[in-house]
């Protein structure tokens, strides 16, 4: 197996509290699939997102004990998109420590998102399989902890995620066009279509336009695996 750069994996390790006696688990939870003829996370990375979807329902369930599905739901979407996870992840210098190929290196590999927010997923499967789930679940509370104290304030609406997430990704702002009306002058329904470029469009219906385009927006958002369905 190739070898990760030793002070980068102790730093690592000191950042999320947890020393791993099995180092080539440690390994394979940075090791991206552009190495051909290496393990990579992927497979990791299914389990952690398990573990880190629980980990956070839990945590959000317990601090709201009042609220609902409705309430809960967008402040978890927030927590476990993948944006997210890729913020933790530069919140402890995982791309220091990750095993690319000398190709997706030179393209910046170390800070793309998708990259790391898959490998921070790899990295919370790796600590569960070794330490079991408190040992994962406690390494996420503590990551975490800045986004779930940040939870009270209000989610964003489906329209202004969307233009979050499109912006962040350097692809403009959600076009949306109206492509339907129907029903009477007082009870009408319009059809929104929203398209990002690169990005299959979605449709939206609502009584209103502004509904429809929310409607049209959480669609979209859903179709791009942003939150989940």
């Amino acid at each position: 197996m190739t070898k990760s750069n030793p002070d980068a994996l102790s730093a690592l390790q000191s950042s999320i509290g947890y020393q791993f006696d099995d180092l080539e688990l440690l390994t394979r939870s940075l090791t991206h699939s552009s190495l051909v003829g290496e393990r990579s996370f992927e497979r990791l990375e299914f389990l952690g997102d398990r573990v880190l979807g629980l980990t956070l329902a839990d945590a959000l369930f317990r601090k709201y004990g009042d609220a609902d599905e409705g309430e809960l739901a967008p402040r978890f979407n927030r927590l476990v998109r993948k944006e997210a996870c890729a913020d933790v992840a530069r919140s402890i210098n995982l791309g220091d420590a990750l095993l690319l190929s000398r190709s997706e290196d030179s393209h910046g590999g170390r800070e793309k998102t998708a990259i790391l927010g898959d490998a921070m997923e790899g990295l919370i499967a790796a600590v569960h399989l070794e330490g079991g789930y408190e040992a994962a679940a406690q390494m996420i509370l503590r990551l975490w902890k800045p986004m779930l104290d940040d939870a009270d304030n209000p989610a964003l609406d489906p329209k202004s995620s969307l233009q979050e997430w499109s912006q962040g990704k350097n692809l403009g702002i959600p076009e949306y066009k109206t492509i339907d009306r129907t029903g009477p002058d007082h009870a009408p329904q319009f059809t929104i279509q929203v398209k990002i470029e690169g990005k299959k469009a979605q449709k939206g219906q609502g009584s209103s336009k502004q509904a429809a385009e929310q409607v049209a927006a959480e669609a979209l958002l859903i179709n791009l695996g942003v939150i989940n369905g």
